[in-house]
């Protein structure tokens, strides 16, 4: 009883951490109970038996895609835990301390997840249901049916991404539970003072990681341009060498671009600048494998959007409505990915930011000691948060360009029409929805100096 008051009241006082992971873990939520419900969508709207078959069909194709939203939804969840380890190490050191035995601990950390978990998970249901009209109207847009405004909501859905939540959910408590229990009082309490240790930062290691980042991405860009067929079928091995190859190209830019600065004194040395500098390059380490994943998640989010506009809006304005027929499961399977990858990489990219902005709050409270005034201070965290989403956004974009020219390729071979307005609305929403997170999660880490 004792181990549930104190749970309870630890996701009172920690609100506003909890509120990060409860909406991370409730989007999740969200948007993989949609993608189940999908069929249920398109089957509540005024449909020909035709259309209802073939939609029914189409189930079944989009239950086997579900695989892969799990994957996002398992990515997201370990993030968000990590984050909210990283901020309550300290917490758990001193329930140690105290004399609350590590099962004690565990037994907390857990009950909260398990509180958190279960809300979360009924309010991305409700949302879900709530924005069924929504979910629908990207459906009918995708598939070409009349749309009216419905609610839906999908017992037999529900169940599923219930059954998928507690086991990712499950999974993830015991890693973080393992996390805690198993280091150093110690080290708990200094984890927010710790630096990080910089791996392979010689000039030696820095030429070998450029000559790996040349390698490797010129591998999956070459295989793309020049054999189309091959980096279909093998698309997923493909995506882990861009990982790889944009981790080997941020560590080398985080290594060169801040001593090219330092060379310029004229620039360095104005307002905050090597305070700045040296909070990015504090976090480069932890940072540039998030980083790049961004830039595969929000790569493969244009271009599966994309590709999944041209094959489904781009064939029928082709005139090949019966051929286009057979490609909607995987269109639509697409258009929804490519949501889900930026919701993703999005929600990455923020909790990333509120991380480092709450870790470098005891930094920023010295300079404003030093006599930094706010506007300097306030303009640092801007950079910073600015240099993290252009950064991933700039790889990403140079991603695109050989992933757009592919599937540009293969519109033309499948008769789909209007490529070039569909690839440039495509660049346009995601650059806009990147602009508007960036500009929100800059004034919420401006509440830390």
């Amino acid at each position: 009883m004792l181990t549930i008051k104190l749970a309870c009241g630890n996701v009172r006082r920690s609100i506003r951490d909890f509120s990060i992971y409860f909406v991370t873990l409730a989007f999740a939520a969200c948007l993989l109970y949609s993608f189940l419900a999908s069929t249920d969508y398109l089957l509540a709207l005024d449909l020909t038996s035709d259309q209802r078959v073939s939609f029914a069909k189409a189930g079944a194709v989009l239950q086997a895609f579900a695989v892969f939203i799990d994957v996002i939804f398992c990515f997201l969840l370990g993030y968000a835990n990590a984050f909210l380890l990283r901020r309550r190490k300290r917490e758990f050191a001193l329930y140690l301390i105290m004399g609350l035995e590590p099962r004690g601990v565990a037994a907390v950390l857990a009950i909260e997840c398990a509180l958190v978990g279960t809300v979360a998970l009924t309010c991305g249901l409700l949302l879900g249901w709530a924005l069924s009209p929504v979910f629908s109207l990207v459906a009918t847009f995708v598939f070409g049916v009349p749309w009216h405004p419905v609610l839906v909501f999908s017992a037999t859905s529900a169940a599923q991404c219930a059954c998928s939540f507690l086991v990712i959910s499950t999974i993830a408590a015991m890693a973080s539970v393992r996390g805690v229990c198993k280091r150093p009082i110690i080290e708990l309490i200094h984890a927010d003072r710790v630096p990080e240790k910089r791996r392979f930062a010689g000039v030696r290691s820095l030429r070998l990681q450029k000559i790996a980042a040349a390698i490797l991405l010129a591998l999956v860009w070459g295989v793309c341009l020049l054999q189309p067929g091959y980096f279909i079928v093998f698309i997923i091995p493909m995506g882990f060498i861009a990982l790889f190859g944009s981790y080997f190209l941020i560590r080398a830019l985080y290594a060169t671009v801040p001593e090219r600065l330092r060379r310029r004194p004229e620039r360095y040395w104005t307002g905050v600048t090597p305070f700045t500098v040296r909070q990015l390059e504090a976090r480069a380490e932890s940072g540039a494998m998030a980083m790049a994943a961004e830039c595969v998640l929000l790569a493969a989010s244009m271009c599966m959007t994309l590709a999944g506009l041209a094959f489904s809006v781009g064939m029928r304005a082709g005139s090949l409505e019966q051929s286009a027929q057979a490609l909607l499961p995987v269109a639509y399977s697409c258009v929804f990915y490519g949501a889900a990858f930026l919701v993703a990489a999005a929600a990455v990219l923020a909790l990333q930011q509120l991380a480092q902005a709450s870790e470098a709050g005891h930094s920023y409270r010295t300079l404003a000691v030093l006599g930094a005034p706010e506007g300097m201070r306030r303009a640092s965290v801007r950079v910073q948060v600015g240099a993290s989403f252009a950064l991933p956004t700039a790889i990403a974009c140079t991603h695109c360009i050989f992933g757009f020219v592919l599937i540009g390729v293969l519109s033309v071979m499948f008769g789909a029409e209007g490529f070039l307005p569909l690839a440039g609305g495509t660049l346009a929403f995601t650059l806009c929805i990147l602009a508007v997170y960036c500009l929100l999660c800059a004034r919420v880490c401006q509440t830390e100096v």
